[in-house]
């Protein structure tokens, strides 16, 4: 079963907690309370998302978090390489070199082109859609409802 981590799902819903507050600033403690999610997590998860250039953060007795860009402008793709890095199905997907079978392998370049093809559909849901409590997208002709959850 391929999944995302439990922080990247959490930073998701972060992200949403902060989108529905797309002019104010929220602080950590805040965005705790509003995502259900235990404090210390949501600050490591602000600083990597701050870091990757999808929130901003300023200091001071008046500070706190807000989105960087409107949420329709945010990719999934955005959140989960925010936390996880580059997306890759196996390691030879994402970084050459790294198994010993490299050279003779003959399925590495359809799992690289499969991970493209993931990394493609992430780019195509944005943040404004995931707050969207179920909605379908057409795949390939089909409609195909997608549902945000929180485990």
């Amino acid at each position: 079963m391929l999944r995302v981590s439990k922080l990247t799902d959490y930073a998701t819903v972060l992200m949403a907690a902060l989108a529905e507050l797309p002019a104010d600033l929220a602080s950590a403690s805040d965005l705790a309370e509003r995502a259900q999610i235990e404090l210390p997590t949501v600050s490591k998860l602000l600083k990597q998302l701050a870091g990757a250039g999808l929130i901003e953060s300023r200091r001071g007795v008046n500070g706190g978090y807000r989105l960087a860009h409107a949420s329709r402008d945010i990719s999934v793709f955005d959140i989960v390489t925010a936390i996880e890095g580059p997306i890759g199905i196996t390691e030879c997907s994402v970084h050459e070199g790294a198994c010993h079978r490299e050279t003779r392998c003959l399925i590495q370049h359809n799992w690289r082109r499969i991970s493209a093809a993931i990394g493609d559909a992430l780019r195509h849901v944005t943040l404004e859609e995931l707050l969207q409590p179920e909605m379908a997208k057409p795949v390939r002709g089909k409609a195909v409802p997608i549902r945000v959850t929180v485990a």
